[in-house]
């Protein structure tokens, strides 16, 4: 998987723009629906990554990329990680992006990209 741009509102990988927040489960890039944490959004003034949406657990490692800092982890989420010993790592998006670029092997991600 090659990453060749990210900017505010976009990510391009293998030669795909995504205008949307994605989901990167075992190889396969998918958009992230993040309609079932949208109950939170008040609460956190964003929508969160909560334990309700299809986050792709199959994996050692899950990397989130919060964009500038702005989306937010549920507890719930990181206790989950930890239940199924699959190592977090939560950093904004353009080093998330450095992140898998160095390591991807049996690693997600989840990548926020508008804000």
């Amino acid at each position: 998987m090659e990453f060749q741009s990210f900017s505010f509102g976009a990510i391009e990988i293998d030669g795909v723009t995504y205008e949307h927040d994605i989901v990167i489960d075992r190889g396969e890039v998918r958009k992230r629906k993040k309609k079932p944490s949208k109950q939170f959004r008040d609460q956190f003034g964003h929508t969160p990554v909560s334990i309700n949406e299809k986050i792709p657990w199959k994996c050692d490692r899950l990397v989130i990329g919060t964009g500038t800092g702005a989306l937010l982890v549920m507890e719930e989420v990181k206790k989950e990680a930890r239940r199924r010993k699959i190592k977090l790592c939560i950093a904004p998006t353009a080093e998330a992006i450095e992140l898998l670029k160095k390591n991807s092997d049996d690693t997600n991600a989840i990548l926020h990209v508008t804000c």
